[in-house]
């Protein structure tokens, strides 16, 4: 039988669209330009390299080749300057805004900026594409609005307080959205993505995800620190469901709009697992890592244990993510060992 997904692709390679990815020189951004000219879709991208890098948009050039990398436009410009956002948008029918400044603990150092960026980026593009009468506008959303919530697995209407800056702007998205829904009409859907891992993941700087992370310090026979005991535990997302989960928002029938959605694989994996598997797939690899790990403090902000209900994105989205970890890993692994060697 047929998926969801793979109708949606055929109808796309029919009939191709024009798409506005911001964020397109980061990790998530990249891939989904990547899969998008892949499928022969011309695509507009907005960056202003504050976290994403060109090597990104390099690495992306040489995968898809000339011809469909010609159906590419970039804009070098910040989401915060409404004019720029409103410049992005023309002729376009369907935006992936993924421009924000993540990371808990850097919204804990400076609220300020992932303030700005997060709510007040993603209202000029809210406006911009209200105006442009875009089809659809899916946005980033996470996990991380669920705050001090116990309830597990993670239930889209069962949400706690936040714990930190970043998970106050991601809520306050979700409100901009809804109220742009009831106010205006405007088509909107959020992803509430887990932890997501894959190739094009930075691995350096102070605010790196885990398993970029942890990779580079074993690829380069550094120490792993573990914040806490390591049984604190997350619902790791591969980002090949993450690309299928926002190509699927875009085209959602109407029963599908104005809905917020986990983005997950419906799978927990604690840090001391974590470990493990990543040593044990860089030793296949070809990286051996002898080191034991050494436990630090728990990090202020984390939520204590994340696993997502995917039960709404699947019945409402036809979502089916192919890759767990495990799978994920293995995938992504060879490209991380020839990026830090």
């Amino acid at each position: 039988m047929t998926s969801r997904y793979e109708s949606v692709l055929a109808e796309l390679r029919a009939q191709p669209r024009t798409w506005l990815v911001t964020g397109c020189a980061g990790f998530i951004g990249s891939n989904l330009l990547e899969a998008l000219l892949g499928l022969d879709q011309a695509v507009v991208g907005l960056d202003d390299f504050s976290t994403g890098y060109q090597r990104n948009l390099d690495e992306v050039e040489s995968r898809v080749g000339p011809a469909r990398w010609a159906r590419f436009r970039f804009i070098e410009g910040d989401i915060r300057d409404l004019d720029t956002c409103r410049q992005a948008v023309k002729g376009v029918r369907h935006v992936l805004h993924q421009a924000a400044l993540g990371s808990v603990p850097r919204s804990l150092h400076d609220p300020l900026t992932t303030n700005a960026v997060n709510v007040g980026g993603q209202l000029n593009m809210l406006v911009a594409a209200r105006d442009a009468q875009v089809e659809s506008f899916v946005y980033a959303a996470s996990s991380s609005t669920y705050g001090d919530h116990p309830g597990l697995p993670k239930v889209e209407d069962q949400i706690g307080k936040p714990l930190s800056p970043y998970a106050v702007t991601k809520y306050v998205n979700e409100l901009y959205a809804d109220v742009f829904a009831r106010a205006y009409g405007f088509k909107a859907v959020g992803l509430r993505y887990f932890n997501v891992f894959g190739q094009r993941q930075d691995p350096d700087g102070a605010y790196a995800a885990v398993i970029p992370k942890w990779v580079s310090a074993m690829i380069r026979d550094q120490e792993v620190v573990i914040n806490g005991d390591g049984e604190t535990s997350r619902d790791f997302c591969y980002i090949d469901n993450v690309v299928q989960a926002n190509v699927l928002a875009s085209l959602a029938g109407p029963e599908g709009v104005n809905q917020v959605y986990n983005v997950a694989f419906n799978a927990r994996t604690s840090l001391n697992q974590l470990f493990e598997l990543l040593r044990d797939i860089l030793g296949r690899n070809g990286v051996a890592y002898a080191r034991a790990p050494r436990h630090g403090d728990f990090r202020a902000g984390d939520v204590r244990h994340s696993q997502a209900d995917i039960a709404k994105a699947r019945g409402l989205l036809g979502y089916d993510p192919q890759f767990d970890i495990l799978r994920g890993l293995e995938v992504a692994m060879p490209w991380y060992v020839r990026f830090l060697r």
